[in-house]
């Protein structure tokens, strides 16, 4: 099973005990995949389409336990198996649709379907509770999160722009920057960071998954400071090489001139010690000095016998 449908998975079996958030996780699913179908008596039918069991499993217990209304649930095949099956749940008595569109603010007070439903739905959202209810019920009609060992990614796709907006707006609420992209014919609200998407898991109660979103962000955290304490490392012992390169270099040219014997004593001796030990850093070479010198002091002679070794450079190109 995939990460998204081990959160679904876990998700299908929270039950809040509030009647209200329970109405919000319910108007997030009808939003997201159900239709409403009204036959030439102007009667109503509610059908909520998925492949997705536990989905079908969470709207059938919260239409029973809102309603005491029990959903057919028809399964059909697809006939070329290239798919899975999909769940068909459906309210086919009038007076039983009406009763749930009604509650969810899918009709007006005529009785009609409203025209922005989604907007209208921001009336069941008045409590951080509720809000997290709905993003549940939204996740598991139609969200993905992809499994954050590979990336970060979590996205609800949207068939109304007005759905995606609420969804935006619900989310931001809770303290999360949502996104909108379109894609193809949809819109997509979608996380993109490790942080929002363990909040994310945080608010809708997958309490198992966020302990497992947020091993891998401590892990990967670890092993990025890792990484940037061995390049920093890496990068200082290649300076302090070069460094040591260029020193013997300079003093072998000196030496070379017949210079070498003709420098003041303390930058003799840096040099005949830097010559018997090139591996050594700063540091170590003034311990080895009588009297032992600091890394400032040996710096600084180092630093003379460039400068020494430059303008012999310079003197024999003229």
């Amino acid at each position: 099973m995939s990460f998204s449908g081990e959160i679904k998975e876990e998700l299908s079996k929270i039950t809040d005990s509030s009647r209200h958030c329970r109405l919000a996780e319910l108007a997030a699913i009808i939003s997201g995949c159900g239709q409403i179908m009204i036959d030439e008596d102007d009667r109503y039918e509610l059908e909520v389409r998925t492949e997705n069991v536990c989905l079908a499993r969470k709207y059938y217990s919260l239409v029973k336990k809102l309603f005491g209304i029990q959903a057919a649930v028809i399964l059909r095949k697809n006939e070329y198996l290239t798919k899975a099956s999909t769940y068909h749940l459906v309210v086919d008595d009038h007076e039983d649709a009406v009763h749930i569109l009604d509650a969810v603010c899918v009709l007006d007070e005529d009785g009609f379907v409203r025209e922005e439903v989604e907007y209208s739905q921001l009336a069941l959202l008045k409590k951080d509770c509720c809000r997290r209810a709905y993003i549940r019920g939204a996740f598991l009609a139609s969200g993905s999160v992809s499994d954050p060992q590979k990336s970060y990614h979590l996205e609800i796709v949207c068939q109304q722009k007005e759905r995606a907006q609420v969804l935006k707006q619900v989310l931001n609420e809770l303290g999360m920057d949502a996104r909108i992209v379109t894609r193809k014919k949809n819109d997509v609200v979608y996380l993109k960071e490790g942080e929002q998407i363990a909040s994310f898991l945080g608010s809708i109660g997958a309490t198992r998954h966020l302990f497992a979103m947020e091993n891998v962000l401590i892990l990967k955290e670890m092993r990025n400071n890792l990484n940037r304490q061995v390049n920093c490392e890496t990068a200082n012992l290649n300076k302090t090489v070069s460094a040591a390169v260029r020193q013997i270099e300079d003093i072998r040219y000196i030496e070379a001139c017949g210079e070498l014997k003709n420098l003041p004593q303390n930058l003799r001796e840096i040099a005949e010690i830097r010559l018997e030990y090139p591996d050594v850093s700063l540091k170590e070479l003034g311990e080895l000095l009588n009297p032992p010198v600091g890394k400032s002091g040996v710096n600084h002679r180092l630093r003379k016998l460039g400068e020494i070794a430059e303008k012999l450079r310079a003197a024999h190109q003229i």
